[in-house]
């Protein structure tokens, strides 16, 4: 693959200072592209159409990694073979694992995910820590979630924390950012789903929601900021406010545990409403 393929060895070529640049949320919202770094992330933004744009990639990834590398060439996207020190320089991590692609936005149309009539939703409200909502975002996708949502007050879905943090996962399911958080609850509503706000002082015990029935259906759980939970004017909007119980001598649970646990709930529900004994379903 190397073979007569031109080096990039200097961090002023245009091309290289175009993509160090997305690192910055101002640029990235200008140019609409934002940054995924590492194998796994690379390898799943190849996999949709029109995503992955450039792929930078030092010599020695490229041999590592030829199947993915050879995947985002075929799929249309400009390959640049470059030294470690420019990956290092693109790269917003401590230690870069040499490839570093740039991709075009794939955030969904709100209305498009309503149109979908969703079964299991994650909102992300008021939730500031990237790596929070990377995190979040992973569960989701892992418990078969079929969209998340980020509201106007919630962390830059391509900030390149929350993409790592994603796991690939960022790709495998529609994301809708920028909605105000009532818009969000009136339409999933509207579109006929329960929806349930997380939080740690709720009214109503998760164990209790799943003994008594009710998490079979459509549902969108809204989590918030970690540090201060959801707001009261965000709660009151919610259809039930539920609380993931702490049978130990834990004072809480952080905002992915939290929100994984609730979420595979309601998978469990789901499919088990569906003739499913797990989440797993075999």
């Amino acid at each position: 693959m190397a073979a007569g393929a031109p080096e990039l060895i200097s961090s002023r070529s245009p091309r290289v200072s175009a993509a160090r640049r997305l690192g910055r949320r101002n640029f990235r919202g200008k140019e609409r592209l934002f940054l995924a770094e590492g194998p796994q992330a690379v390898r799943e933004a190849g996999a949709q159409p029109d995503t992955l744009v450039e792929l930078f990639v030092t010599v020695e990834a490229a041999e590592r990694y030829a199947d993915i590398v050879g995947a985002a060439r075929d799929g249309g996207a400009r390959v640049h073979l470059a030294s470690e020190e420019v990956v290092a320089d693109i790269s917003t991590t401590v230690t870069p694992q040499g490839l570093v692609g740039v991709c075009r936005f794939i955030d969904t149309p709100f209305a498009e995910i309503l149109r979908g009539r969703p079964r299991l939703v994650a909102v992300l409200a008021h939730v500031r820590d990237p790596g929070n909502a990377g995190t979040v975002l992973r569960c989701a996708d892992a418990a078969g979630a079929e969209a998340v949502v980020l509201t106007d007050a919630s962390v830059d879905l391509y900030n390149p924390k929350a993409v790592r943090a994603s796991v690939g996962s960022l790709f495998h399911l529609p994301v809708a950012v920028g909605v105000p958080v009532e818009e969000a609850v009136v339409g999933l509503r509207g579109a006929g789903v329960r929806v349930l706000a997380a939080d740690g002082a709720g009214d109503r015990d998760l164990d209790d929601e799943l003994d008594k029935g009710t998490m079979g259906g459509p549902t969108a759980w809204v989590f918030g900021n970690e540090a201060w939970g959801l707001p009261e004017e965000t709660r009151a909007l919610a259809d039930a406010v539920v609380r993931v119980p702490i049978h130990g001598r834990a004072e809480s649970l952080n905002l992915a545990t939290a929100a994984a646990v609730c979420l595979y709930a309601s998978a469990r529900a789901q499919r088990a409403a569906a003739g499913c004994r797990t989440v797993t379903g075999t």
